[in-house]
């Protein structure tokens, strides 16, 4: 019988229901989908497996709590980064950066490629990636929205979808293709963003 002090509306069971999803990461960031079963999942955090199908209803319940913290882990902090920015010059400066961090902190694009994989294999984690996304370029266009007031709806939309579609090519580019001209690539739209004016 499970402990009481695990039950799911406990602070234990909170406690134990994060310690789970962590390690999914983890194994997620390791060995993709195929490696975050219920029996790798108990073993690394050193619990029972009946404890997954306890706090998330069986494999699947887990793998939609995974998926959602690894998309707040991808997509979070690169959305929070650009609205941050000062200008779209300063995001453009910021993107510089993006493949070169991806490189050094090598789980963050292999999540981000999961994340794509898993949204295409299971219709309700494509769900929440695709909601997550439009939430993100929502956030974006407001922003821009700020900065350039005379675009349309229409077009501040558009380039929030062309933002956010540059950020997850670069990076899962720079993934299979570390030579990447990242940087040639982001001087052509700061020579289109010139052209545009301010």
């Amino acid at each position: 019988m499970t402990n009481l002090a695990d039950r799911p509306n406990s602070p234990r069971g909170d406690r134990r229901r994060e310690q789970l999803v962590e390690t999914g990461i983890l194994l997620l960031g390791e060995h993709g989908w195929p490696g975050v079963t219920t029996r790798a999942v108990a073993e690394r955090a050193g619990t029972n497996p009946g404890l997954i199908h306890y706090h998330f209803g069986g494999l699947p319940g887990l793998h939609e709590a995974i998926f959602r913290r690894a998309t707040d882990l991808v997509v979070g902090p690169l959305v929070t980064e650009l609205l941050n920015a000062e200008d779209e010059r300063a995001a453009l400066t910021l993107m510089r950066g993006l493949p070169a961090q991806a490189a050094g902190d090598e789980p963050t694009p292999r999540l981000a490629a999961e994340l794509i994989v898993g949204a295409t294999r299971d219709p309700a984690l494509g769900a929440v990636l695709r909601d997550e996304l439009r939430r993100g370029r929502a956030r974006i266009a407001a922003r821009l929205g700020r900065l350039r007031p005379a675009w349309t709806a229409a077009r501040l939309d558009g380039v929030a979808t062309l933002v956010t579609a540059a950020i997850d090519g670069l990076m899962l580019h720079r993934l299979i293709d570390p030579g990447l001209p990242v940087g040639e690539a982001l001087t052509a739209v700061e020579d289109l963003l010139e052209a545009d004016g301010p």
